[in-house]
């Protein structure tokens, strides 16, 4: 799998996301353009302790689901998203794009720190796990909109 952490993965991701438009068509689930923009925001916000979104640690995640939001399989569509993390606002797609292409600038930045968080449902991850996981989540979505 690749990780955010990766130069090329990164720039792949960048690219992706500058070339979505909202005539890209939806290939799965309810959101739209904008609200999966705002949605993959959120789990950037965890890994940069800008917010926690009220999560709680999680016995069953950690059993069940930790290894699957890093691993080499892709997350199959439709797959179940915690409560808070569900977009339900109706979003502006412009803003939402730039407010993800700011975040992840700002990500770029921080990249080559060693120490990050424990995840707060999930507990501990790797430099790794985060960048695996933070690549799958942009690329599970980017594919979502044929990007």
């Amino acid at each position: 799998m690749k990780s955010l952490f990766e130069n090329n993965a990164f720039e792949e991701i960048k690219s992706r996301l500058n070339a979505l438009t909202q005539d890209n068509e939806k290939q799965w689930g309810k959101m739209s353009h904008a609200q999966m923009l705002h949605h993959c925001q959120l789990p950037l916000n965890v890994l940069m302790e800008k917010r926690d979104y009220n999560l709680k640690p999680n016995w069953f995640a950690k059993v069940f689901f930790k290894k699957a939001m890093y691993s080499d399989k892709p997350w199959k569509k439709n797959l179940p998203t915690m409560p808070q993390f569900k977009e339900k606002e109706p979003r502006d797609f412009n803003g939402e794009k730039e407010k993800l292409q700011s975040l992840l600038n700002e990500f770029d930045k921080k990249r080559n720190q060693d120490s990050w968080p424990d995840h707060p449902s999930f507990g501990k991850f790797t430099k790794e796990q985060w960048g695996k996981m933070q690549y799958k989540h942009l690329d599970h979505h980017l594919r979502q909109f044929n990007a």
